[in-house]
């Protein structure tokens, strides 16, 4: 290693599995968690403060278009950290920096791209998304604050996932913590001390996100980083901007259709339920969020690890990092399930102590979590073939639960519903359920038919080093 660095991945391809994923997992769990807390703790704040559940139902309306931004910055971040895995497998030290400097090309292309669309059409959007006349003001002062921080996100979601692909899982998660806990104290500030209301929230959001951002950027800046910016990896390479699009299209393509089904369902809640519906929608998916933030972070520990095994043909540790994996995130779901089951109205009022809100979003939690083990399931197959460089099969699994059985399922449950003589409004909830189940199902085919890669020995044509296209040797 040049510059006096040292490899930080090697204990990816020769540390037992079960301490080395916990190693990687802890510090991505407690960083997808910390991650909702960004939007969480403005909703404590602003939901028990005046017109709290007036600001809450304009908050759900703005989380599709922040999913938007957040899908940007998977597109490019969850691409970017798998390819380093995988190149790092194969020892590819200079290619691994060349993913570097091209992801911070691809992050501010689409920063400044989102951020001006956001701003020209903001208005639509908000109304494309359900915000009625009574929420579009307060979702538009919330978001002209926070826009210019989205891209700070996903800038901090990029380089996040590259220090932990490179060894560095600890201080991936404090980039994330020391953010969040700024966050904290912000909105205390900004909402409860000074009276700031939403606009105080969008502040505190903005400026701990810019926080984060600094310190991921120093990481890089450092020499001493195992991977940091040379002069070379800033020249753009269209082969390793193909690598890296092809992985991150699964995650981006969950993310953006996560957010036409939240539109299409906000739609659908207005129709049987009014404004309270969706900002018990809102209050319910917070929660949830948690559940499904733990499951990333293990599949964001397994990640790296996985990419780096597959790359280095290492069919054993492979399976026994998916089995593992697996395990946890279907743990995390029951947990989910029984606490939805059990103490549902108390985890709503921690949002929000309004009578009616709770009596509407006390049985939404139940339908949304009660599958949670099986969304463990999904979500473990999808990010595992995301990592092993199977874009298209991963797109397909994550797809299935939230695009394809969802949007059928919410225009056509709420009707049997209401044919049977029961609440439309339990309809929509229960089309979650049901998509829940059916995706679980399609992710098990698709695990099935992937099956070989398990099988020690066996080597398909695009795991063979180097007859994957890449740089020439000239090109390094």
């Amino acid at each position: 290693m040049s510059n006096g660095t040292i490899d930080t991945t090697q204990e990816l391809g020769t540390r037992n599995i079960r301490p080395l994923l916990w190693k990687y997992t802890l510090p991505a769990v407690v960083t997808q968690i910390i991650a909702t807390v960004y939007n969480l703790v403005d909703s404590i704040f602003l939901g028990h403060s005046t017109n709290g559940a007036l600001i809450l139902a304009a908050l759900a309306i703005t989380l599709p278009i922040m999913n938007i931004i957040h899908a940007f910055g998977s597109l490019v971040g969850a691409g970017a950290s798998a390819r380093m895995s995988i190149v790092l497998g194969r020892k590819d030290v200079r290619w691994a920096e060349k993913i570097l400097g091209n992801s911070m090309f691809l992050t501010f292309f689409f920063g400044a791209l989102f951020v001006t669309a956001g701003y020209l059409f903001m208005h639509p959007i908000l109304a494309l998304f359900g915000a009625s006349d009574t929420t579009i003001s307060l979702a538009q002062e919330y978001m002209n604050i926070v826009m210019p921080g989205m891209f700070l996100t996903t800038l901090t979601f990029n380089l996040s996932g590259l220090i932990r692909a490179s060894g560095y899982a600890s201080k991936s998660m404090w980039i994330q913590v020391s953010g969040a806990l700024l966050n904290i104290a912000l909105d205390a500030l900004f909402i409860v001390v000074l009276g700031w209301g939403i606009r105080g929230g969008a502040w505190a959001t903005t400026i701990s996100m810019a926080f984060s951002a600094i310190l991921a950027v120093q990481h890089f800046m450092k020499p001493t980083s195992f991977i940091h910016f040379k002069r070379h990896c800033w020249q753009p390479k269209m082969y390793i901007i193909k690598n890296v699009l092809a992985i991150g299209i699964s995650p981006f393509s969950m993310n953006v259709a996560s957010c036409a089904v939240v539109a299409l369902l906000n739609k659908q809640l207005i129709m049987y339920g009014g404004d309270l519906a969706v900002s018990a929608y809102g209050v319910v998916n917070r929660i949830s969020l948690i559940v499904f933030m733990i499951m990333m972070g293990i599949c964001q520990g397994m990640q790296p690890i996985a990419g780096y095994n597959y790359g280095a043909c290492l069919n054993k540790r492979l399976k026994q990092v998916y089995t593992l994996s697996l395990k946890w995130n279907v743990g995390t779901g029951i947990v989910g399930m029984l606490l939805a089951l059990l103490i549902p109205r108390l985890l709503v009022m921690m949002m929000n102590n309004d009578a009616q809100l709770i009596s509407i979003a006390v049985p939404a939690m139940r339908y949304l979590l009660v599958m949670a083990p099986l969304i463990g399931f999904t979500v473990t197959n999808s990010q595992f073939f995301q990592s092993i460089d199977k874009p298209w099969i991963a797109i397909v699994t994550s797809l299935s639960r939230q695009f394809i059985f969802l949007i059928p399922m919410m225009f056509l449950v709420p009707l049997i519903y209401i044919d049977l003589g029961a609440n439309g409004l339990s309809g929509v909830w229960c089309s979650c359920t049901v998509s829940d189940v059916l995706g679980a199902a399609l992710s098990a085919i698709l695990l099935y038919s992937q099956r070989k890669v398990f099988i020690p020995g066996y080597i398909p044509p695009e795991r063979k080093p180097r007859k994957e296209r890449g740089p020439k040797e000239s090109d390094k």
